[in-house]
């Protein structure tokens, strides 16, 4: 099918707010018109429908890198960041969309909406438009809550607990997020940088999905940002955007005063340990002591037991005895594993099955 037929059917889908085959639509679009700008945007659109707002961010980017100049790439990227609590780049996008569309309304309403965030956010309640009241967050329970009982017999809403518990420590130039997800299969794991949010999207078939998508304490340089699957975690390493030390890995409205961290002192320390914003210090350095003692003496059964077991003698072993043991367990089939280099250097090492079992040979 012609890229411009995926368009059409794409746009009605967008239309019957079936935003999912709209995205799906536009994908294949773009797979064969990748420098279409005018995909990205559209596609942009339907990621912020679905509240997919990362993933908006990155088309509107790509759409301006393909042409600067459509103003319409800058309203995705100032809506999606708005959206993120990002409101200063929201801003800045808008800025530059509205110089590139004199008069268009949608723009100046939205700076405004930012201006007045960021005032939120300053403190600075006094920059609201004026003859703008503050309105209560409406109720969004399912309960309708009456306004004449008192506080203490109004429904409160919990926050669930999560999934997967959480921790940090930083250096001087990043930050390091673990999230402790164990056998997690690298395909159920989506992680996506914004200049100020981290997107962590974990879906395994028939488990309830994880979202961790925090607004950070400062911003962080995306294409610097990087993460890796280990067995009995998911390590995210943020890279700082400035070498300030962070009182916590998620923004708050609270003022914070940040220092600069002196990189050729903090250099000299292995790991110093930060002091919390709270009046309790945490020793990061104990935390993650306290996270590695937690994996080395991880229980495991069966294979996956004596797969770690012997991991964990190669990875200390010296070459003679990795050397050995690669050697015994290829020339054996498997069924031996030697670490005395001197003794499995002297030739072939012949296979030796568990008693009451015949080894065969495989014929291909």
């Amino acid at each position: 099918m012609a890229s411009s037929d995926l368009e059409s059917k794409a746009k009605e889908a967008f239309i019957d707010d079936h935003f999912e085959l709209a995205v799906s639509l536009y994908s294949q679009a773009i797979d064969i018109c990748p420098d279409n700008a005018d995909l990205y945007i559209d596609r942009a659109q339907a990621y912020i429908k679905l509240n997919s707002f990362t993933d908006a961010v990155a088309d509107a980017n790509k759409a301006i890198e393909l042409d600067p100049k459509l103003a319409k790439a800058y309203l995705r990227k100032g809506s999606a960041c708005f959206k993120l609590d990002e409101y200063q780049t929201a801003k800045a996008a808008l800025e530059t969309g509205a110089a590139l569309a004199p008069g268009d309304s949608r723009f100046t309403n939205l700076i405004k909406e930012c201006e007045l965030k960021i005032a939120e956010e300053s403190g600075d309640v006094s920059e609201r438009s004026p003859g703008v009241a503050h309105q209560p967050e409406p109720v969004t329970s399912g309960e309708a809550v009456n306004p004449t009982e008192p506080p203490s017999v109004q429904a409160v809403t919990t926050a669930a607990k999560p999934k997967y518990r959480h921790a940090y420590f930083q250096k001087p130039e990043e930050v390091v997020v673990e999230i402790f997800a164990k056998c997690v299969p690298p395909s159920s794991i989506k992680v996506a940088f914004g200049e100020q949010i981290l997107s962590v999207h974990i879906e395994i078939p028939d488990e309830e999905a994880y979202h961790f998508q925090p607004r950070l304490f400062a911003k962080i340089v995306p294409a610097k940002c990087k993460y890796e699957v280990l067995a009995t975690k998911v390590e995210i390493r943020l890279a700082k955007a400035e070498p300030i030390h962070w009182t916590s890995l998620e923004f708050t409205k609270e003022t914070a005063v940040t220092q600069k961290i002196n990189v050729s002192t903090a250099g000299q320390a292995q790991r110093p340990a930060y002091p919390s914003s709270k009046p309790k210090q945490v020793d990061w350095d104990k935390l993650e002591a306290q996270v590695k003692k937690e994996e080395k003496e991880e229980k495991l059964d069966g294979e996956a037991g004596l797969n770690k077991f012997f991991a964990e003698i190669y990875q200390g072993a010296d070459e003679d005895t990795r050397r050995a043991m690669q050697k015994s367990f290829l020339e054996s089939n498997g069924t031996v594993l030697s670490t005395n280099w001197k003794e499995v250097g002297k030739g072939k090492v012949e296979g030796s099955p568990p008693d009451g079992m015949e080894m065969k040979k495989w014929e291909y």
